[in-house]
């Protein structure tokens, strides 16, 4: 008989635009095993959810009780359906994801969007009726927001997408969800790589070849990287004026370039901020590169998770 899924180890898939990140995570959250795949986003949604389902076998999902999954986009975790996703993932929206998954893994599977998935862990770490402003910037720019100690899914789940705020730094930009001066058309990842093009004239394959290129001394690709990080800044220092957190986080592969990024981005939100809360200051999360896939299993033990199909489940 399969334990029940409280009790035994659950596999985390955190999925993002460029990897899935998975773990056999046991009850007390002790990381068993991980693993990390590139993320096949220009295959379509059956390629992705065969390299969901690849990545849990790996990991040990013959020993788990159930699968959380942790994914880009606006997820209804009841149906788990992908209800809305940018073009980040070819296709993405509209996909089965959990009972897909499910089908392929013979698991149950709970799943929803994973910056919300990722600051539930840090929600856990604060006072009962705490606010947090939790942000991750990477591929994209997403975010989670909680009140009175409760995640905020708000109408079509869509609450907490603060890569979508107007940004002044970003106006004209074209962004991933069709329209124009969105945040994330400035401060993700590969719009700085894209703001450094701009600027530079010179070819540049990502944020880390930016990154490096600011450290040996390049002008522009530190002012392409400052130019980011102040814009998602003011972004949330002025959510921050708006909502009184008692957090303020910011996560993702973006922030982990350095304290050039991590520097302008603080002094930005900081120039922002109503002078009673002129103590608050952004942090890491306290999960570090593990608190995706940590949110993720923990919600194949806090969320209703999607049966396995009665047809069974595919190889």
């Amino acid at each position: 008989m399969t334990a029940p899924h409280g009790t035994g180890p659950v596999v985390g898939l955190d999925l993002g635009g460029t990897k899935i990140a998975a773990a056999l995570v046991a009850p007390d959250g002790t990381v068993l095993t991980r693993r990390t795949e590139p993320t096949p986003a220009t295959r379509g949604p059956e390629a992705v959810l065969d390299a969901l389902a690849a990545a849990a076998r790996a990991v040990g999902a013959d020993g788990a009780t159930a699968i959380g999954v942790a994914a880009a986009g606006v997820i209804d975790p009841v149906s788990g359906t992908v209800v809305s996703a940018t073009d980040t993932i070819s296709g993405w929206a509209g996909t089965p994801l959990g009972p897909g998954l499910a089908a392929r893994t013979g698991l149950p599977v709970a799943c929803d969007n994973d910056v919300r998935a990722a600051a539930a862990t840090e929600l856990a770490t604060l006072p009962e009726a705490a606010v947090l402003l939790y942000a991750a910037v990477g591929t994209g720019v997403g975010g989670a927001v909680a009140a009175s100690g409760r995640l905020l899914h708000g109408t079509a789940g869509v609450a907490g997408h603060l890569g979508h705020l107007p940004s002044p730094e970003a106006d004209g930009l074209p962004c991933t969800c069709g329209a124009t001066g969105h945040l994330e058309a400035i401060a993700a990842g590969p719009a700085i790589t894209a703001y450094y093009r701009r600027i530079s004239g010179e070819p540049a394959e990502s944020l880390h070849t930016v990154a490096g290129r600011a450290a040996q001394g390049d002008p522009l690709a530190a002012s392409a990287v400052t130019h980011g990080a102040r814009a998602a800044g003011r972004a949330l220092g002025g959510l921050a004026n708006l909502l009184a957190p008692h957090r303020v986080v910011v996560a993702g592969g973006v922030p982990r370039i350095g304290a050039l990024y991590w520097d302008a981005l603080c002094d930005a939100f900081t120039a922002e901020l109503m002078p009673p809360l002129r103590g608050l200051r952004p942090a890491p999360p306290h999960g570090g590169a593990d608190a995706a896939v940590l949110g993720a299993a923990a919600l194949a033990r806090t969320l209703p998770p999607r049966p396995v199909p009665t047809t069974g489940a595919l190889s």
